[in-house]
This record gives structure tokens, sequence and C-alpha cells, in this order.
């Protein structure tokens, strides 16, 4: 069975808030000789997009200049966290979409992977690929925070990631990506019957590094421990 590989979330900061979605943590994680450097894009108001966690709180990073940094060098998993509205959706102008092409453009589609909770946008992001000959993963993020949300629409959202088919289905994801909690629960199980890559996250202690690292159990991971994930591996 093949390794499972390992992506840096935020780039490998680890528990240090000032270098999640920095330069100095990428570079340190492409030393590490991890497989992926995970980031979060935003799109700002202006059009442009930024990597940061919290833009609200983050001045953020320019997407472009990460790119640039990743280019020939190493592998992007690239997590959007915006939507776009309806109107771009309907009429083929997704703002996720723009997000992507600069990505492919400047990485190539071998070199990426994209994720998000939006379904919307994941189809967006599939049916522009398959209109581009383009062959990209693109994965539904299962696993959201629902604090916010009234306890029956907690139990909806539960349970269309406990049984994700339909939104598998509508949304083209060619990747399953499941919080790890979702995915020892039958996300897991359903990824492998469908014979889907899965991709879970994010696994930081070494118990369950040991788990989830095992050939066969996913396709990959991301961690904010990635040096530890890859002793792990390596062991």
């Amino acid at each position: 069975m093949p390794q499972v590989l390992i992506s840096a979330h935020r780039m490998g900061a680890g528990g240090d808030r000032a270098r999640e979605n920095t330069l100095p943590a990428l570079e340190d994680a492409l030393d590490l000789g991890v497989d992926y450097i995970e980031f979060d894009v935003w799109r700002r108001d202006d059009g442009t997009f930024v990597v940061a966690h919290d833009p609200d709180h983050d001045v953020g990073l320019s997407y472009n200049a990460v790119l640039e940094a990743l280019a020939g060098r190493g592998h992007a998993h690239i997590d959007l966290k915006f939507g776009s509205p309806r109107a771009t959706y309907d009429g083929g102008q997704a703002w996720e979409v723009d997000a992507v092409r600069l990505a492919v453009e400047l990485l190539g589609p071998d070199q990426l992977i994209v994720t998000t909770g939006h379904d919307r946008g994941v189809r967006a992001v599939r049916d522009w690929a398959d209109a581009a000959g383009v062959e990209l993963r693109v994965g539904l993020s299962l696993g959201r925070s629902v604090r916010r949300l009234s306890w029956l629409r907690r139990i909806q959202v539960r349970r269309s990631e406990l049984f994700p088919h339909v939104r598998i289905r509508e949304s083209r994801a060619n990747l399953v990506v499941a919080h790890h909690v979702l995915a020892r629960l039958g996300v897991a199980a359903y990824a492998r019957r469908r014979g889907l890559p899965l991709l879970v996250w994010t696994v930081d202690d070494e118990r369950s590094l040991r788990y989830w690292l095992r050939p066969g159990r996913a396709w990959m991971l991301t961690t904010n421990q990635p040096a530890l994930a890859l002793h792990v591996r390596d062991a």
C-alpha cells in the first residue's frame, strides 16, 4: 500500500499563532519534506485573494506570493474559506474558480489539491476543470462547526456529513475530506466503498497519527505537527 501523504496545516506553524500562514513557516515545512503545504485562502472585497486563518484579525499574506514561493518546490493544499454569491455559481463565474485558475497557471494541476466546505464551490471548480481539460482533485470538507446553529440544524448538518453520499454526488467532489472523528464514525468506510481518496483533518497527537498513517487508512492527513508525523510515518 502507498504511504499516507502528509499536509502541513497552516503551513506547519504548529502552536505558534504568529507563524500561521507565513512564508518562514512555509520554508520550514518545505525543508522538513512534507508532501503538501496547507493554507487558508480568503477573498477580499476588491477581488484579490489573501492567505490567512482569520481575515478579521490577520493582515493576510498575498496569495500570489505563496503560490510563487511554492512553484517548482512543493505541492499546495489550498483550502478555500469563502463562498460566492449564488448568481456567480449560476452564471459560471464563481470566485472559487478565479482562485483555482490562478493556482493552476502558476503551479500546474498536478501540484495542488483544492478543498472547501462549500458544496457549490466544489461543483463550480470541478465543472471548470472538466471544461478546461484539467485533471484536478477537489474535495468537499465535512465537519464544520455547528455552534451557532439551532439544534435541529445541527442534527441536519451532522447527518449530511455522516451520510455524505448525496452531497458528494451533487458537488461532484472527487476527494472526501473529513474531520478525524467523522472519519472514524463511518466516513472513511464510505470513501473506501466508493473508491474515493480520503483526506483526514487535523491529526496531531502521536496515537492518532500512528492510526491514520498506517497505509490504506487514508490518502492524506493534515497535521499541525508535521515533524512528528514524518517521524511516525518513517518509523
